[in-house]
This record gives C-alpha cells, sequence and structure tokens, in this order.
C-alpha cells in the first residue's frame, strides 16, 4: 500500500530546500540558458506530480488539512517555476 503521507511529507521536505536553493541559483550571474531551462522543467514536473498527489489524497478522502497541504506545496512549486520561467525568459533576451 503506498503511504501517501510519507510521500507528501518528503515532497514538503524537497520544496522547502528548493524554496532556499532556487532563488540562489537563479542570482547566480553564471547561470546560463539551458541550467535555467533545466530547471524550469524539474519544477514543472514537480508542479505536476504535486497536483497529481493532491487529487489522490482527496480521491481517497484524506483529511482536508492534508489535501490543503498538498495544494498549497504544488503552488510553492509553482511560484518557483514561474521565478525560473522570468529568468528564462530575461535570459533569452
Amino acid at each position: 500500500m503506498t503511504d501517501w503521507l510519507e510521500i507528501l511529507r518528503k515532497q514538503t521536505e524537497t520544496c522547502s530546500a528548493m524554496r532556499k536553493e532556487v532563488p540562489k541559483m537563479l542570482a547566480n550571474p553564471d547561470i546560463v540558458e539551458d541550467q535555467v531551462k533545466a530547471l524550469y522543467m524539474a519544477l514543472e514536473e514537480q508542479v505536476q506530480f504535486v497536483e497529481q498527489l493532491a487529487r489522490t489524497l482527496e480521491d481517497n478522502d484524506y483529511d482536508f488539512d492534508v489535501v490543503k497541504a498538498a495544494e498549497e506545496l504544488e503552488e510553492y512549486y509553482a511560484d518557483l517555476a514561474a521565478v525560473a520561467a522570468e529568468k528564462l525568459k530575461r535570459l533569452m533576451g
């Protein structure tokens, strides 16, 4: 049986670290377009994964607070992806 709460916990830890590291990475003056593109794509994958996780939690009748936590996590990843997308736009001219 899949431990959805453990997956959510791990995703939350990963997102917490990324919320600290992504801004530092994007602020690096030596970062290149391909790096930002790869970062953006990885963040978008996380958005999609956590969106699916939130739906799965909801479909399996998890507590509202658990589903809400997953939805908030999805928003955090989406915000990080948006920041990366903006940086990519600037690098592309």
